[in-house]
């Protein structure tokens, strides 16, 4: 405890030399949480990371986020604790397939969820988060085919939710919510009847077929606390425990353990550790580096996004 009390004051006084602001995703482990300006999802953190006054950002969450914040501020150094924070998704989805996609339905609407590389979002029409993606999806055309990547299982949640049939959807997923198993859900509902059960769109279908509640990992949050129930089956990456036992301490929250890791947490997320963020704060490093044609290029269909509400 005495050792991460140190660390916390090093990185504060460090945040203070450097005029940085700490963003942190939910999936954080709880003293990085504590320690950050912001606690969100992707969809606040990227708003966040444009609004801020200072000179560095340091973006604890995953890789493809801190790119994100970099595109949205090209004038600032943007550093992480660990570079092989990585994302599944975006491992799913190298860039030069879906140029080549580009190149052969040039008609179709490449609709890119921010969980992939800055390449990619560079290659897209415009992007989506889980929170927005149906109202992204909605506001093409109807008309006008459309691919969505690369998560399958939001793909598939957003085709029954829009109704759209002319949306193509890319196969990645995620390692945590792709592998949550229905029937552990089932045997989770029998031990804790009373409870609701609130669910990411990242989820298999036969996941999102059981919950009460299916949204982002902010939306779940806001719901559980909203909601006048006293017990919930949350059905996401644990780290958001930490907001949810902040924010309701009357209430009890279940997680359930996936067949990935036996666990509910994101081996990427985990990486960053207070040492790690101290050390980013130190040196500057490891620090996003994108061209300047890349930015460019990526801010098109981010920025439409952005002005979607």
């Amino acid at each position: 405890m005495l050792a991460a009390t140190g660390l916390a004051e090093e990185i504060l006084a460090l945040k203070q030399e450097r005029k940085a602001i700490l963003l942190a995703h939910h999936y954080q482990e709880p003293e990085i949480q504590e320690l950050a300006d912001w606690v969100g999802d992707s969809l606040e953190l990227a708003r966040k990371a444009r609004e801020f006054q200072g000179d560095v950002i340091a973006f604890c969450g995953v890789w493809f986020m801190a790119e994100t914040a970099k595109v949205l501020n090209p004038g600032r150094v943007v550093v992480v604790p660990d570079r092989e924070a990585s994302c599944s998704l975006v491992e799913s989805c190298p860039v030069e397939p879906v140029r080549a996609y580009r190149r052969k339905h040039p008609d179709h609407v490449i609709v890119s969820y921010i969980n992939t590389s800055v390449e990619v979002k560079a290659e897209s029409d415009i992007l989506c988060t889980s929170r927005n993606a149906v109202d992204v999806v909605n506001s093409i055309p109807p008309e006008k085919p459309v691919l969505f990547l690369p998560d399958s299982n939001l793909g598939s949640y957003v085709r029954k939710q829009t109704g759209r049939e002319n949306l193509r959807i890319w196969q990645g997923t995620c390692i945590v919510h792709a592998t949550f198993p229905a029937r552990r859900v089932s045997a989770a509902r029998l031990e804790h009847p009373e409870a609701r059960i609130a669910a990411h769109p990242e989820c298999p279908e036969a996941v999102l077929a059981m919950a009460d509640f299916i949204g982002s990992t902010s939306a779940i949050i806001n719901w559980c606390v909203k909601s006048e129930a006293r017990e919930f089956i949350v059905m996401t990456e644990s780290g958001v425990q930490h907001s949810l036992h902040k924010l309701a301490p009357d209430k009890r929250f279940y997680f359930v353990a996936n067949e990935q890791c036996n666990c509910s947490e994101c081996p990427y997320m985990k990486r960053n550790t207070l040492e790690k963020l101290r050390d980013c704060l130190l040196t500057l490093e490891p620090r996003v580096e994108i061209s300047e044609d890349l930015m460019r290029r990526a801010l098109v269909p981010l920025d439409r996004m952005l002005a979607i509400q």
